[in-house]
């Protein structure tokens, strides 16, 4: 008895959203110490103004100001959980 066992080709594009799916879970892992060091600098910035601490290394402009820094690590987080669950999605759903 002979018994054939026949693989299914995974298409192109399945391959190349495996392959977004894993670029998407790197830069996630990236993300999370970007947006501790935007709320660091937040909270820096915070201790410079109550006289808590040294000078600010960013005196005047943009990012001189705290809620700046705040809303940096705030979006970071928010894209690092986005591209989490992008990353997962089948996988948490054969889960």
């Amino acid at each position: 008895m002979v018994v054939r066992i026949k693989f299914r080709r995974t298409p192109k594009a399945a391959i190349k959203r495996r392959k977004k799916r894993q670029v998407a879970l790197a830069i996630a892992a990236l993300l999370p110490p970007l947006a501790l060091t935007a709320a660091l600098f937040a909270f820096w910035r915070i201790a410079a103004d109550l006289k808590l601490s040294g000078n600010f290394a960013i005196s005047s402009g943009l990012f001189s100001h705290w809620q700046v820094w705040m809303g940096a690590a705030v979006f970071l987080q928010t894209c690092a959980f986005a591209l989490n669950r992008y990353g997962k999605g089948e996988d948490a759903a054969a889960s």
